[in-house]
């Protein structure tokens, strides 16, 4: 599932494709649950010559900021993503590979044509994106309930300690907890608990504040770096858990040689080591 490293490389593609242009053209693929909420007449009178202002992102939320009301806003879901014509589009480790010289692309469910003839297309295999209208994306739902953004909100150190010790769950429960940190995956929650040193099992209202601080600095290493990198997993450090944690595979370890265990923590498969997770 595409978490906020991917989301944020998919508002980078928006805003190259969409940004300072007028929405000309509009073709919505008949799917009532990517569409769940609209009908295709709503979003065509909605969108239909307004021209795109800003493309922002609030973790795995992203939305368009229009020169009217209202606007879209886009969740990619397990397999969503934008494309744009001789861009290559993001693969991710599950979901289906997309011809490069193929157009429009498969799997598409949202053409947006703009003025100069360019194209933004989102495409979803698996159905689970989701495209809204709000006419206030950041004071309504889905938005308004989401916990603060790794990138452009993220607490001091003593708000961070306190919001997390005052939780009773599981770390990776916390880290997975949208409403506490928006845009923390799966990946991402293995990875901020492996370089923190922390077994993901442990409760976060027992950590300690060293353990905390830990904790927010890796939290801000990790995602600064995965966005650094635009999400191209190629480039991740070569010492992250990432490279080793898929398809829990038996006898896995890590670059320096320690045994990956695979468990089951807030119900998502969990990649962990014990001898450095404590």
């Amino acid at each position: 599932m595409p978490e906020l490293p991917e989301v944020e490389r998919g508002r980078r593609i928006a805003e190259g494709a969409a940004l300072g242009r007028r929405i000309t053209s509009l073709r919505c693929a008949r799917d009532n649950r990517v569409f769940r909420e609209h009908s295709t007449r709503c979003f065509r009178h909605a969108l239909l010559g307004a021209t795109v202002v800003a493309v922002n992102r609030w973790g795995k939320q992203l939305w368009f900021e229009l020169d009217r009301t209202p606007h879209p806003l886009f969740h990619f879901g397990m397999t969503g993503a934008f494309h744009v014509r001789g861009v290559t589009p993001l693969q991710l480790k599950a979901g289906p590979v997309e011809e490069p010289c193929r157009w429009p692309p498969r799997f598409a469910k949202l053409r947006l044509g703009f003025e100069d003839d360019g194209e933004l297309v989102l495409v979803d295999a698996r159905r689970f994106a989701r495209v809204l209208l709000r006419d206030s994306p950041r004071s309504e739902t889905p938005l308004c309930r989401l916990g603060f953004d790794p990138l452009h909100d993220l607490p001091a150190p003593a708000v961070f300690t306190a919001a997390i010790r005052a939780r009773r769950a599981t770390l990776k429960s916390v880290l997975l907890d949208q409403t506490f940190v928006a845009g923390i995956g799966n990946w991402l929650a293995d990875e901020i608990a492996f370089q923190s040193r922390i077994n993901p099992r442990r409760p976060a209202c027992n950590l300690t504040v060293a353990e905390c601080n830990r904790i927010r600095k890796t939290l801000k290493h990790v995602v600064e770096t995965a966005v650094l990198k635009n999400a191209d997993d190629t480039q991740y450090p070569i010492a992250w858990l990432y490279h080793h944690r898929w398809g829990r595979t038996h006898g896995a370890r890590t670059s320096k040689g320690d045994p990956i265990e695979f468990t089951e923590v807030a119900g998502r498969t969990t990649a962990w080591v014990p001898q450095r997770q404590r």
